[in-house]
């Protein structure tokens, strides 16, 4: 089409038109040129990653945001990470209990790595992927803290000495596991230390987070967060202080750590805070409320709530686009995939009818729940 475009063009130019009209002319089909080119760059590279607990990961054109493909991994797919030259990427299979290694070239699974029993969390970080499960959780919504159920539940475990959650470490090339640290009950976020060495993990059912040593799994550090608030869920880094944020699901609260893990502020969030990311702008961060039907912004430096952009029902985790102007959220319990406009705090798009979307990645990576750049 491009060639037979040019030719047309060169035919008018030579019949029809002066020294200056073949000057604009020439013009328009180079900046035609151009914008294929660049239309073609983007729809083969810039995509994104969706994970559905009861359907297949969906791969979404960011260009126009449209489903392209599905990669069959098996149900419960849920936590999901990407390497940095984009072309793995590696899937949490619960109803397999391993991690699909999926080859993004074809979109076919290369290799599949036996994880444990309940594998939800995925991050990587140069050839590993950290992938937290837990053989203890019990499904479904948790007994609210301090209730008569929680009590039972707290029992049982103590009484049957039930298995703490752990985090495997999987070396992606080999595909095998290098070691299991023992986080605490029911695992949910992992992000990793300034200097590398470490990884420190929120442990939902124990009201705690830990921090260990990557080569060894030695715990060097447990930090209560009862006091603040139960369940801790999401937990991210800044890149410009060192400092971390954690969100506190069931007590409505973000907490700030410093460098040594030592907690150092809180703020009051909305309605249950889950996944959490910074942003370009790397003075604001971003909350997802997963009954608030809302992303909270936050000041990392005043801790003071800036706002919110809409959502909806138990958005688990999202991601900005490579150009930082629009978060895509996947919504678990309203089955959709939301585009959101940052700057005019509007939906702009939704895929509706999915199957339980969790987890989203892109590439070009950027900042997201599960990922940063």
């Amino acid at each position: 089409m491009l060639i037979f475009f040019k030719n047309f063009i060169s035919t008018i130019i030579i019949k029809k038109t002066s020294t200056l009209a073949r000057l604009t002319w020439f013009l328009v089909l180079i900046t035609f040129a151009g914008s294929c080119s660049l239309d073609n760059i983007e729809n083969k590279t810039h995509f994104a990653y969706v994970t559905n607990q009861k359907g297949k990961v969906l791969v979404i054109k960011l260009s126009d945001f449209s489903i392209v493909d599905e990669i069959d991994v098996g149900i419960g797919n849920r936590g999901l990470g990407i390497t940095e030259d984009g072309k793995k990427l590696v899937v949490a299979v619960k109803s397999s209990n391993d991690l699909a290694i999926v080859n993004l070239d074809t979109r076919k699974i290369t290799k599949r790595i036996y994880i444990g029993e309940n594998p939800e969390m995925v991050r990587v970080r140069g050839n590993k992927a950290f992938v937290t499960f837990e053989p203890a959780a019990i499904g479904g919504p948790p007994p609210k803290p301090g209730s008569k159920e929680a009590q039972n539940l707290e029992k049982k475990r103590k009484e049957e000495n039930e298995e703490k959650a752990k985090i495997a470490v999987v070396d992606i090339e080999s595909g095998s596991k290098i070691i299991e640290i023992e986080g605490g009950m029911e695992t949910e976020g992992i992000e990793f230390s300034y200097d590398g060495e470490k990884i420190i993990v929120t442990n939902e059912a124990d009201e705690s987070l830990s921090v260990h040593l990557i080569d060894s799994g030695e715990l060097l550090k447990t930090i209560d967060t009862r006091d603040l608030g139960n369940r801790p869920r999401g937990i991210k880094r800044s890149e410009t202080e060192k400092f971390y944020l954690s969100t506190l699901e069931y007590g409505n609260k973000l907490i700030k750590l410093d460098e040594a893990f030592n907690i150092t502020g809180s703020a009051d969030t909305g309605k249950v805070p889950y996944g959490i990311s910074f942003s370009g702008d790397m003075g604001k961060a971003y909350v997802a409320l997963a009954y608030g039907k809302a992303i909270q912004i936050f000041d990392t430096e005043s801790m003071e709530s800036l706002g919110y952009l809409p959502s909806g029902d138990r958005c688990w985790h999202f991601s900005f686009t490579p150009d930082q102007k629009r978060i895509i959220a996947a919504c678990g319990r309203s089955n959709d995939l939301l585009l959101i406009n940052v700057e005019e705090k509007k939906i702009e798009k939704k895929i509706e009818n999915l199957k339980m979307p969790w987890g989203i990645v892109t590439f070009p990576k950027t900042y997201g729940t599960l990922d940063a750049p």
